[in-house]
């Protein structure tokens, strides 16, 4: 096998806004090493003090260094049919990957990680960071924090890999159907592999222990590993894999289970890197009260605290679209619902219409039924229209009172996501829905 040992040093750490102010090679025919390429890279933007202070790199080196496009040719030359090394391999591969095809030039070669092929060949090292890994192992590193140093160690190591019998670690790293080398590098291979085949909600976790993603799987595993592949080299990708330390999970019955726990941790944890769902969620209700004429009037208004309305909704366009229904079915008038804002010229009769608009309030709360959506054993409660919780109930459990059955179940907070969700639900799977009186 032929190696690309490849070490940069950039502006930052996001290719599509830094560049590359260095770049070395070390070229290897197996385990030997059979050639050498350093170059220093003018990355046309400052470097930042606390980078220039820890590579040793100014402005004034690399002002008269040649661009990056400069180079291109040379380093696509040198890395074409070669297994792409690198410690931290995404990192490295991503910024080359991405200045290349900058330059007019497409990197598709297979790569390989030496912290993760470290980590496997020798276990037990409190840290497998370059410089600490070097230490445990004797190796000496000349120009620590450039290219050309950090690359021959590198090497070194990718020397003492194979030396202690890893090759079958490189070759199952190769494979095409093993994806663990994709993995962000603070994150344990094996915390990946104990993941569940089976539907569930899992966290990532910083170095802290504190969730900064939830998500929710069909299948554990493969759904976990998914945000790992691909080459996405934005910032908001990057800073994401570089802060997952951990993971873990809760197993659910059913993907649909998943989905409802899902939104109720989002809400619950608030996590950083979760975008949906995470909005201030404005209700509005259909409220009723008698006004100083003695009609009893509906309206819209925005749902507060310490207010009970008729019924709530997330849109303003839905609440009108039922109160206009409301209008139609039990002949309101518009005028008494502030639907229409003209001068009523003759009011109908009183005892009349309060029947009507009581009618009405009638119909939406007979809407409110008590319901089980049951799925295997996993069986979720809408009590009064209302999301009550979930839990298992064994299939051959017979469902007769509402309190035994609350006994079962784990009690969760409402919100809109998770209202349309079992609204959708019930319309797909009708014979799912198990009415209780």
């Amino acid at each position: 096998m032929r190696f690309a040992v490849v070490d940069i040093e950039t502006t930052g750490g996001f290719p599509e806004q830094h560049g590359i102010t260095e770049i070395a090679i070390v070229l290897m025919d197996g385990k030997e090493i059979e050639g050498k390429y350093a170059t220093l890279v003018n990355p046309h933007q400052p470097i930042p003090p606390f980078i220039a202070n820890m590579t040793g790199i100014s402005d004034a080196m690399v002002a008269k260094a040649p661009s990056f496009e400069l180079v291109a040719e040379k380093i696509n030359e040198l890395l074409q049919g070669r297994i792409f090394v690198a410690h931290n391999v995404n990192f490295d591969f991503s910024f080359v990957k991405y200045h290349l095809q900058q330059a007019g030039f497409h990197l598709q070669t297979p790569k390989l990680c030496t912290i993760r092929m470290s980590r496997k060949v020798f276990p037990g090292f409190r840290k497998y960071g370059l410089g600490h890994l070097t230490r445990e192992l004797g190796i000496r590193i000349e120009d620590r924090h450039r290219a050309g140093g950090d690359a021959l160690a590198t090497a070194q190591v990718m020397q003492l890999i194979q030396e202690k019998d890893g090759l079958h670690v490189i070759k199952d790293m190769l494979k095409k159907e093993n994806r663990m080398q994709i993995l962000p590098p603070n994150l344990p291979e094996q915390q990946v592999k104990d993941l569940p085949k089976e539907p569930g909600v899992y966290y990532f976790k910083d170095v802290k222990g504190k969730v900064i993603y939830v998500g929710k799987a069909k299948c554990l595993q493969k759904r976990v590993v998914s945000h790992f592949t691909g080459l996405d080299i934005s910032k908001k990708r990057q800073d994401f894999l570089r802060s997952i330390y951990s993971i873990s999970f809760q197993v659910c019955p059913t993907e649909f289970a998943a989905s409802l726990l899902e939104s109720v941790e989002i809400k619950r944890l608030w996590p950083i890197h979760n975008k949906s769902q995470k909005r201030y969620e404005q209700l509005w209700g259909i409220y009723h009260f008698e006004d100083s004429r003695g009609y009893f009037r509906l309206a819209i208004d925005k749902k507060v605290k310490h207010t009970q309305p008729i019924a709530s909704f997330s849109m303003l366009a839905d609440a009108h679209r039922m109160l206009w229904k409301l209008v139609r079915d039990f002949q309101l008038h518009p005028v008494l619902c502030f639907l229409d804002q003209s001068t009523l010229e003759e009011y109908p009769d009183t005892d009349e219409y309060n029947l009507s608009v009581m009618s009405a309030i009638h119909w939406i709360q007979s809407k409110k039924e008590t319901y089980l959506i049951r799925e295997k054993n996993n069986c979720v409660l809408i009590e009064e229209g209302r999301f009550y919780g979930m839990g298992s109930i064994d299939k051959q459990f017979e469902i007769t009172e509402l309190n035994e059955i609350k006994s079962f179940l784990t009690e969760y907070p409402e919100n809109e996501v998770i209202k349309s969700m079992i609204r959708n639900f019930v319309e797909r799977y009708p014979a799912k829905v198990i009415k209780i009186a």
